[in-house]
């Protein structure tokens, strides 16, 4: 019954992309942000964004919406829209300042994703994109069981160069591949610096295993774009705008049009290979 429900409610989503990384810092909800942005440039596709970090909901302040609340409605919560094509659902809208802590357990974490899956009235709905936690605990076992009832397209991994980083996304890689949650692919974040005054490239975090290109040659696993860093990202993040829009010709903009791009072929693809199944 449970799932039925759930399959109903999701019926109108065509595509599910789960946005994860093996550590925190990496810049995953800024990616997921930047992802239902660039998605939603093209106005004919309808956007939503699930922010189930439920200890650290950044979504809300990187998508220019801190202190908006949820409202009910007779279908359900009400998302809140950035755009009238991109609606986001936080736990940030659920707690009285930004400030609050969210100590749950578990069971109650799975609760609320189980809440959102279930009562965001969503509508008809082209891609929705799933902000996670770090890791790979409860919310991620949570999220993927649920959405089980109907399908997901695929997740995409962030990382950044360095192995202290690779190291825990080969750990990601191997817990998607147990929980069969196929990978649309890798993006290796804060893939060096170029200096806007001399224009020479820094490395901030030195690729000293050969990066994440390197990381999924090995592993079979495909690699979407290198993003380089853009002090500019941090600026729009902390003011709620989207960076693509501030800075349309950065090299960064540049990298995630293409990865965006890699995505949305990606998804298509699976949509039709599934048709062909069905």
């Amino acid at each position: 019954a449970e799932a039925a429900e759930l399959r109903a409610r999701l019926r109108a989503v065509r595509h599910t992309v789960l946005v994860l990384s093996g550590k925190g810092g990496v810049g995953k909800s800024t990616f997921s942000a930047l992802l239902a942005h660039g998605l939603a440039a093209d106005e004919t596709k309808q956007v939503a964004l699930l922010d189930i970090d439920i200890c650290g909901p950044s979504i809300p302040k990187i998508m220019g919406l801190e202190g908006e609340q949820v409202h009910q409605s007779g279908s359900g919560w009400s998302p809140v829209y950035v755009e009238e094509n991109l609606g986001v659902m936080s736990v940030g809208f659920l707690l009285s300042s930004p400030d609050d802590a969210v100590i749950w357990r578990g069971p109650k974490k799975n609760g609320l994703i189980k809440q959102f899956l279930r009562d965001v009235d969503w509508g008809e709905v082209d891609y929705l994109i799933v902000d996670t936690p770090p890791g790979t605990s409860d919310e991620h076992l949570s999220i993927v069981q649920y959405l089980s009832a109907t399908r997901i397209d695929g997740a995409v991994i962030v990382t950044t160069p360095q192995e202290v980083s690779l190291q825990d996304v080969r750990k990601e890689i191997n817990f998607c591949r147990k929980v069969k949650l196929p990978i649309i692919g890798v993006v290796e974040n804060m893939s060096g610096f170029v200096c806007p005054k001399c224009k020479n490239e820094s490395q901030i975090f030195p690729p000293t295993t050969g990066g994440a290109e390197k990381m999924c040659q090995n592993l079979s696993v495909s690699f979407l774009g290198k993003v380089p860093l853009d002090p500019q990202i941090g600026k729009s993040c902390d003011s709620g705008q989207s960076f693509l829009a501030e800075a349309p010709e950065s090299p960064a903009t540049l990298s995630y049009r293409s990865i965006i791009q890699r995505i949305q072929e990606y998804c298509e693809q699976h949509h039709l290979q599934e048709e062909k199944i069905m």
